[in-house]
């Protein structure tokens, strides 16, 4: 019992380290993503967000003019057609990447004169008013251009409306963004009438972002993704994002990675137990205190040298280190044979798989499931052969190390080897 408590003490003190580790992984992570990612906005862009057109009525001469401090008359958004076009590009800023896109931005909007008499009517449009480019930004009527004044994020433009008539305008421009892309159908809460946008992307990784409206249609095309998003009445708040998939960052990995340790450990140290047990192999708690350090310095020195190097060769590295420690240590105290074949196996499953998992976004949980039913049934086939009856009256148990077994040869024991 007293070396079943100093393992678990052993397990928990590790544990302890690695909150500690990840802790302060997750924190410099999060300080370096801030700073790079306000970097990359500044230079490829911020993450774009387009607000629909708005009109109002901006001459009310005849009939009498309305109070001076009375609203403008809006003049209702009739129609919406827009096609958008999204390419991704992931760009590395330090050892970050980050996914950056190109927009490809057209959309035809119809209005309607709400009165029975001819009115000058002001549009605007609202544009991202920080780090943002448009190129090729244009505002047409029936092919010809329209003098639009862009001046502090908006766009505006003036016409003169007969008695409920109905205009549309052609909006389109390339812009740059980073990470999301967002239309907004409403300001708020309101009506949208004959609605239609299409959004086709060069990547078929598509997640949509919280709070958002899903697609009427979308499908695969080849490499890409295609989603329409079509209504004739709708009374809605949410808008239409996506998120844009990202590339594996070191960072937040190695802070997984190291969160998860325990688990990894506490599956080493229960297959190795049975396994030195079937073997007649005793460990100290000892040696499970330093193999347990070399567990950590697997991820102390990943965390590290993936702020030199690339994420691969940095986790080989990690690895190779690792199990070189805790083979070159467990082979002075149980010999080479189970050193190798034991200790060691376990370790790439249980260390070096385990933690590979996490370079698979969603696989590591059924992964480790996957593991621990194919360990208790290998454990249970070795155990399931094997008198499991108390053995401590067996000469050859007291040989915790094959190297040091004099005492037992003097007492006529045959030392295991």
């Amino acid at each position: 019992m007293r070396r079943l408590i100093a393992i678990a003490l052993v397990w928990l003190g590790c544990t302890v380290a690695w909150l500690i580790l990840g802790s302060t992984l997750l924190v410099r992570s999060d300080e370096t993503l801030s700073r790079l990612g306000d970097g990359v906005s500044a230079l490829w862009g911020p993450a774009m967000r387009q607000l629909p057109p708005r009109a109002f009525v901006t001459d009310r001469s005849t009939p009498p003019a309305a109070p001076a401090e009375s609203p403008p008359v809006s003049v209702p958004l009739s129609g919406s057609e827009i096609d958008v076009t999204l390419d991704l590009e992931h760009r590395k800023k330090g050892l970050v990447w980050f996914p950056t896109y190109a927009v490809d931005f057209r959309a035809r909007y119809a209005f309607v004169n709400p009165e029975a008499a001819p009115r000058e009517v002001s549009f605007e449009l609202p544009l991202e008013a920080e780090h943002a480019l448009y190129d090729g930004f244009e505002v047409s009527e029936q092919g010809k251009a329209v003098a639009a004044e862009v001046t502090q994020g908006v766009a505006r433009w003036t016409a003169t409306l007969g008695p409920n008539e109905r205009r549309a305008y052609d909006v389109r421009y390339r812009s740059r963004g980073t990470s999301k892309w967002q239309y907004d159908l409403t300001a708020g809460t309101g009506s949208v009438r004959d609605f239609r946008l299409s959004l086709a992307t060069d990547f078929d990784q598509v997640n949509f972002l919280p709070g958002t409206l899903s697609p009427s249609t979308h499908q695969s095309t080849g490499a890409g993704w295609r989603g329409t998003w079509e209504f004739s009445r709708l009374v809605a708040s949410s808008p239409i994002g996506l998120s844009l998939p990202e590339r594996l960052n070191p960072g937040p990995l190695a802070s997984k990675i190291t969160f998860f340790a325990p688990v990894s450990l506490l599956f080493f140290f229960f297959v190795v137990a049975i396994l030195a047990h079937a073997k007649q192999k005793r460990l100290h708690p000892l040696h499970y205190l330093f193999i347990g350090c070399a567990f950590f310095a697997f991820h102390l020195l990943f965390a590290y040298l993936v702020d030199h190097v690339s994420i691969a060769p940095s986790f080989s590295i990690a690895a190779i280190v690792s199990i070189a420690l805790v083979i070159s240590y467990a082979r002075l105290f149980v010999g080479w044979r189970f050193a190798l074949l034991e200790i060691g196996v376990s370790q790439l499953l249980y260390l070096v798989l385990f933690s590979f998992t996490f370079f698979f976004a969603g696989f590591t949980g059924l992964a480790i499931t996957i593991g621990a039913i194919v360990t208790l049934f290998v454990l249970m086939q070795i155990t399931g052969r094997r008198d499991l009856s108390d053995d401590s009256a067996d000469p050859r148990a007291v040989c915790a190390q094959p190297y040091r077994c004099a005492a037992v040869r003097e007492a006529g024991a045959t030392p295991i080897t």
